[in-house]
């Protein structure tokens, strides 16, 4: 009897250990690359380097203190529904018109992906195609709203950016069906070609830029331009270079803000560079105890006219809940300032594309799911969209 419970013993504590390593194979390949060689080196050279880590132009804190911390995390315990909405986030599968070879329109994807088509070229920002932003899909935060379609169904593509290594921009998953479904070279910040390397991302097909440097793809100019924020995989961090960027072509102008607090440096690029047709500004995961590296929509809107924007759309909002405010917060309280100080906003669904050109009237949709009134008028009734399928019931991958 006796051997027999040991025996037991040994079988559950046999398949604990290979559900856990089951669950944790993954986890150092998702971790990343780490620099070396000619990269290192020319990391070294940039002037944001220094002491073996980048450094923002405007000293920054991204640690929360200790009692922050402590409410931090009661607050996103105890206020779960209120950072979710009640009823499920529209979504549109199939959206309508298609790009113009002279103009500039986007579809927004979720978060802060979105497909940039930009006189008749495509470029794709910050992909994250997984049901989390994690290094593990099994916990982390999880999407609350589905991709509006596979990555197989995406065009051709010119160039695929990336801001900066976090698990909620630089998602590997993604990266390697991207890889393996287009031929479109990664513009990335400085360092973070050592995690698409090892992830199977040709040196070919890897251009990596400083801030201030650019490249041209496909008849675009792509320039690497500043970002209040921070960097890293694991508790190391800032060993890559985070950073926004600006996307030219002939006649039309994007500036991509990536995850940035607010700083002075955006009229600096809007001088530089701008000005800019659409800006895509970070509105969301904003926190008292982290207020230099995420911008508030206020801080959004200020940012947007620093640059010269003439239109702006909001991203990094209603997929996933990364901080204690109420999912559709950010979009109200970006509302309420862009009309205030007359300022074009454009807020589609996720999956819907926009025209710059043909700009449609402002539809509060969010405000439309059950439970999620708030305050402010209704502006319009949403249009009609095809019915999305259950959160996780396809492969988007």
């Amino acid at each position: 009897m006796a051997d027999s419970r040991s025996i037991g013993r040994l079988l559950v504590g046999g398949l604990a250990l290979a559900a856990a390593g089951w669950v944790l194979k993954d986890i150092p390949a998702e971790l990343g690359g780490k620099a070396g060689g000619e990269r290192l080196e020319r990391m070294r050279r940039s002037p944001r380097f220094r002491d073996g880590v980048f450094h923002n132009s405007t000293p920054s804190v991204s640690v929360p203190s200790p009692q922050s911390a402590r409410e931090i995390a009661w607050h996103m315990l105890n206020n779960r529904e209120e950072r979710r909405p009640a009823a499920p986030i529209p979504v549109v599968t199939s959206p309508s018109g298609g790009p113009s070879p002279a103009g500039l329109s986007v579809i927004w994807y979720g978060h802060a992906t979105a497909l940039l088509e930009i006189e008749g070229r495509r470029v794709l920002v910050d992909p994250i195609w997984s049901r989390r932003a994690s290094p593990s899909q099994l916990v982390g935060p999880r999407r609350l709203h589905p991709v509006p379609g596979p990555l197989a169904g995406l065009p051709p593509l010119d160039a695929i950016v990336i801001s900066h290594d976090h698990y909620d921009h630089l998602d590997r998953a993604t990266v390697r069906r991207l890889t393996a479904l287009q031929t479109a070279p990664f513009l990335v910040p400085l360092g973070i070609g050592a995690h698409l390397e090892r992830w199977g991302v040709p040196a070919s097909r890897i251009i990596e830029l400083d801030w201030d440097e650019e490249a041209t793809v496909a008849g675009l100019r792509f320039v690497a331009t500043a970002a209040r924020h921070f960097s890293g995989r694991t508790f190391d961090r800032n060993v890559t270079l985070w950073g926004s960027w600006v996307i030219a072509a002939g006649e039309k102008k994007v500036f991509y803000a990536g995850d940035s607090g607010y700083f002075d440096g955006y009229a600096g690029i809007g001088a530089a560079h701008g000005p800019f047709d659409l800006t895509l500004m970070p509105i969301g995961a904003y926190n008292a105890a982290w207020p230099d590296i995420h911008m508030d929509p206020e801080e959004a809107v200020n940012a947007h006219l620093d640059l010269g924007g003439r239109l702006l759309l909001p991203v990094h909002w209603a997929t996933f809940a990364l901080s204690t405010h109420p999912w559709a917060e950010p979009v109200d309280r970006l509302w309420r300032e862009a009309k205030a100080r007359d300022v074009r906003i454009v807020v589609p669904r996720p999956g819907e594309r926009v025209d710059t050109a043909d700009v449609p009237m402002l539809e509060s949709w969010w405000e439309t799911l059950p439970g999620d009134e708030t305050s402010l008028p209704l502006r319009q009734a949403p249009a009609a969209i095809p019915a999305s399928p259950p959160l996780g019931s396809d492969p988007r991958l």
